[in-house]
């Protein structure tokens, strides 16, 4: 496995186990341009703008799970396929399809942009589900190793 899909493994465990901000943080670029959801939102600037984005995100989600169904990888970034899936502070269940895009300077990540349709993702908040087309896209296993810790033994 390459050093930058350690570091993604890592960015996984640490958020999805304890959403420990600072251990994401470790893997970012003071320098990092984060599109948290690209073309609908402004993005973020480096670590101190990361931890913004992070803390307040954290009021909002329980028990974060991502599930990597695609992973591919160039010189200096990754192109990765899955579903971020998380409870809403009243028990809600939100499943996301994404595709995300990571630039890497060393084992840094130093530009992160999340592709998602907006509209799901608010829809899911409001507790209306993911639509009935989006279930090819979901109920799929994930590589074993990158996502959700009880995928990762599986």
């Amino acid at each position: 496995m390459s050093e930058k899909i350690d570091v993604l493994k890592s960015v996984i465990k640490h958020w999805s186990e304890r959403q420990d901000i600072d251990a994401v943080l470790e893997h970012l670029s003071d320098d990092l341009v984060w599109h948290f959801s690209a073309v609908t939102q402004p993005p973020v600037y480096g670590k101190a703008g990361a931890r913004q984005f992070l803390e307040g995100f954290k009021t909002r989600v329980k028990n974060p799970r991502w599930r990597i169904f695609r992973i591919a990888e160039t010189e200096d970034a990754l192109f990765v396929e899955g579903v971020d899936e998380f409870e809403t502070p009243d028990g809600t269940t939100v499943t996301i399809p994404y595709m995300g895009i990571l630039d890497f300077d060393g084992d840094r990540i130093v530009g992160w942009r999340d592709y998602f349709d907006r509209g799901i993702a608010d829809a899911g908040v409001a507790g209306k589900g993911l639509p009935d087309h989006c279930a090819g896209l979901v109920d799929r296993t994930a590589l074993p190793g990158l996502g959700a810790p009880e995928e990762a033994a599986a």
